[in-house]
């Protein structure tokens, strides 16, 4: 199991259009993967899971992931929350 602490930089958070991009490239990976926002946790692979935090700019989320590329993709998707989703 793979675990790394961010904040979210863009204003808006992790809302439409931001969390699409975040679950996109979640689903690259074949891990499983979690977002977690204060004692909540949800697979980072939903939508719904994901807008149900209501994570807004200045927020900190945990990203977890546990599987053979656990590593690889809580890197990838704390580059992205930490680039405000311009990639």
């Amino acid at each position: 199991m793979y675990v790394k602490d961010v904040m979210v930089q863009n204003q808006v958070g992790l809302h439409a259009r931001p969390a699409t991009f975040f679950i996109q490239k979640a689903n690259e990976f074949k891990a499983s993967i979690w977002v977690e926002k204060e004692e909540r946790r949800v697979n980072a692979k939903s939508l719904l899971g994901v807008l149900s935090l209501g994570i807004v700019g200045g927020t900190d989320i945990r990203v977890i992931a546990d599987g053979a590329d656990e590593e690889d993709a809580v890197e990838a998707l704390v580059a992205l929350v930490q680039s405000g989703f311009a990639d």
